[in-house]
Order: C-alpha cells, then sequence, then structure tokens
C-alpha cells in the first residue's frame, strides 16, 4: 500500500472515530450513515462536506475491501484528495477558532454621542460600525447603512436637521430583528459562517470573551471577512 493510502485511511479512521463520539458511539451505523445524520446538525459543518464524505467513504471501502494482493490496492488516492480529507479532518476535530484571526480593536461609544460627530468620524477614520453603550450597557450597533437609512427617511420631512441629535436615534427600533449578534472567543468560525447564512439580516458578529453583550470587545466579524476566507 502506497504512502497516500497510508495518510488516508489513518485521517479517514480519525474522522470516522469522531463521528461516533458524536453520536454516543452507535452500534451497527455505517460511515455514510453517520454522515448524513450528523448533518442535520447546525452547530457541525458537515453538510458542507457530506458530499465529500461519502465519495470518500467509498474510496476507503476500495481501498481496504477490494485488495488485490498484500501491497497493491485497487484505488490510490491522489495527493488533491489527501490534503481534501485532512482539511476536512481539521475542520471537524480541530476548528478554528474566532480569536486570534479575527481579533481587533473596536471603539465603542456612547448612545448620546452627536449624529454631527459620527459622521466626522466616519470622515476622518473611515469607520464603518458603531457598538453603541448607555454607560456600559450595550445598547445597538450602528453602521453606514443606518445611516443612510436615516438621512433617507429625514429628508422626506424636509430639511434635514442634525443639530442636537443623537446616535441613539439611530437604533433598530423594530424589536424583532437585530442586525448584530455576541459570540465568546470560544466560537468556531464554522458556526460564524453558519450564523451569518442562517440570518441575512446580521450586519456583524461581536466578539467578547464569553459571549456577554455587555464585555469588553475583543474582535468584530462582518460577512465579507467570512466570505474572504
Amino acid at each position: 500500500m502506497g504512502e497516500a493510502a497510508d495518510v488516508f485511511l489513518s485521517s479517514f479512521n480519525r474522522i470516522e472515530k469522531w463521528l461516533k463520539d458524536e453520536l454516543g458511539n452507535p452500534k451497527n451505523m455505517g460511515f455514510s450513515q453517520m454522515v448524513r445524520k450528523l448533518s442535520n446538525r447546525p452547530d457541525l459543518p458537515i453538510k458542507k462536506y457530506e458530499n465529500d464524505l461519502l465519495q470518500i467513504s467509498q474510496l476507503r471501502n476500495a481501498i481496504v475491501h477490494e485488495k488485490i494482493g498484500e501491497n497493491f490496492v485497487i484505488a490510490e488516492p491522489n495527493q488533491w484528495l489527501v490534503n481534501r480529507i485532512r482539511k476536512i479532518e481539521m475542520d471537524l476535530l480541530q476548528p478554528e477558532l474566532v480569536l486570534p484571526r479575527f481579533a481587533k480593536h473596536v471603539t465603542g461609544f456612547e448612545q448620546d454621542i452627536s449624529i454631527r460627530e459620527l459622521l466626522q468620524i466616519v470622515a476622518k477614520k473611515r469607520y464603518s460600525q458603531f457598538p453603541l453603550y448607555n454607560q456600559g450597557k450595550f445598547e445597538g450597533l450602528i453602521t453606514l447603512k443606518a445611516l443612510g437609512y436615516w438621512f433617507a427617511r429625514e429628508s422626506l420631512k424636509g430639511e434635514i436637521q442634525i443639530d442636537n441629535r443623537t446616535a441613539k436615534e439611530l437604533i433598530l427600533q423594530d424589536g424583532k430583528q437585530t442586525n448584530y449578534a455576541f459570540v465568546s472567543q470560544y466560537t468556531s468560525i464554522n458556526e460564524i459562517e453558519r450564523m451569518f447564512h442562517d440570518n441575512g439580516m446580521l450586519d456583524s458578529i461581536l466578539i467578547t470573551k464569553d459571549g456577554n453583550p455587555n464585555g469588553r470587545l475583543l474582535g468584530i466579524i462582518r460577512p465579507r471577512d467570512i466570505f474572504k476566507l
């Protein structure tokens, strides 16, 4: 058996053990059945690898069960497939967490900051996200999109007046949807990808140590940050 087949089978066996552990070591459940069952778990990245894993299972069976000789197998995985199964293994068994990749200094603002000052910050520092607080309590996330909607609504009333207007007026008030979410520093990037996929309203996901909205901000993730990956 070639080196590529050895690496492939070792990785396959580790993935198979992980699948069993996730399902509580079920009896009489094959690899493909475990993959299909776990693909329904939204907290795991199985769904995006389901087809790959099912095809990989077929190749594994050919290598193990259809040997022509002691040192000759009917199918030898190529380097692309070896790299692919190792990547899948890493994503499943050792998923990358949001930190340190998305660690970033994030500035918070008091909700009574004036809209005029916000605009000055946009112009000078090119900020596009403004987490708002009320004496340390998180109140909402303002984006350039929210600023644009606010100006559009105000323009319908006539001349836009921004004197004595504060950022608090820009916070979404519908009570049903929010444009942000908080996660802990131990959240996997796979989970972040799922969150953006499931909620098109999200403009950003904010990171604190334990996911507490009132905790110190450790980073921020926007949809485009994930799509770059």
